[in-house]
């Protein structure tokens, strides 16, 4: 029987850029805040990290910074590729930095059939030990991993949970309903987050919480334990800055609002680009909202 034990809050890390590299002691501050915050557990390089335009040394440096200082939470890395070798690669090179499960993506451009896709997360599971992370976003990857292969992959011991970010509750509620013992589903939506654990879902791998750890912590906390006056009242509350967070592309708007804080520059690495001058303003305006007490002049 598989324990859950992916579950709670955790943050789809950004990473802060220099002219022409991470700021690595930008980075080391922002995961510094989130376990302050409470967070749960830590994702970097996912597609918040931009991580298909980092080097492959950024991305070792990234996941060793983020293992160092959370010994003691889990940290589940992305490692997804459309191809399954350079999946594997990725695995293989990173496995020594010591994360404690992988984040896949379905293979995205490609357009595998829901077989190919069963296939794929199989030989995954085969190559490691650790712990996988199914990963739906089909705005990004332009295919939907549906609910009847997800339950069929969730029957393979270390293929612990799924981060749905399909948008689609309904599917996404026929998982949870099907889900064996001890897997998890998580909210890959921010807005979603508490609709879902109201149908029984597990936490969230989160933007937001890039920009306001403790308070979506809170949610997912009040959540788990059955608050949902509390929840509800938070979800409210957090909502224009759910919303604001995708005005542009992610993480555009989170670089915005960390920038805001005072916390890295709005740096993005092309072909993304800086947030325009209406998605500062309106990160302003949100984080004015939600911290009264806060500077962000």
């Amino acid at each position: 029987m598989k324990e859950k034990w992916l579950k709670g809050c955790g943050t789809a890390l950004a990473t802060p850029f220099l002219e022409d590299a991470p700021d690595y002691e930008a980075y080391r501050n922002l995961v510094a805040r989130q376990l302050a915050a409470g967070v749960d557990f830590l994702v970097p390089l996912g597609s918040t990290a931009e991580t298909p335009c980092l080097r492959d040394t950024e991305k070792r440096e990234l996941l060793r910074i983020t293992r160092e200082c959370c010994p003691d939470r889990p940290v589940v890395a992305g490692v997804g590729t459309n191809s399954l070798d350079a999946t594997l690669r990725n695995m293989e090179w990173l496995d020594p930095l010591g994360p404690d499960a992988w984040l896949v993506v379905t293979p995205y451009y490609n357009k595998p059939t829901q077989e190919g896709m069963f296939a794929y997360f199989k030989a995954v599971a085969a190559a490691t030990p650790r712990a996988v992370v199914l990963y739906n976003v089909p705005g990004r990857t332009g295919i939907n991993l549906l609910p009847e292969t997800v339950l069929r992959l969730a029957q393979i011991p270390n293929i612990v949970a799924v981060k749905e970010a399909s948008g689609n509750i309904a599917q996404i509620q026929e998982i949870i309903d099907g889900a064996p013992e001890g897997f998890s589903v998580l909210s890959g939506n921010d807005d979603q987050t508490w609709p879902l654990m109201a149908l029984g879902a597990d936490g969230v791998i989160s933007v937001a919480s890039n920009v306001a750890p403790g308070p979506v912590s809170e949610l997912v906390q009040a959540a788990a334990r059955g608050d949902m006056s509390r929840a509800r009242a938070l979800h409210r509350t957090l909502t224009p800055l759910f919303k604001a967070c995708f005005v542009e592309s992610n993480p555009i708007p989170v670089k915005a609002a960390l920038s805001v804080l005072g916390l890295c520059a709005p740096r993005m690495r092309s072909p993304l680009t800086a947030p325009v001058p209406d998605t500062v303003a309106l990160m302003r305006r949100t984080l004015a909202a939600l911290f009264p007490d806060l500077k962000t002049e």
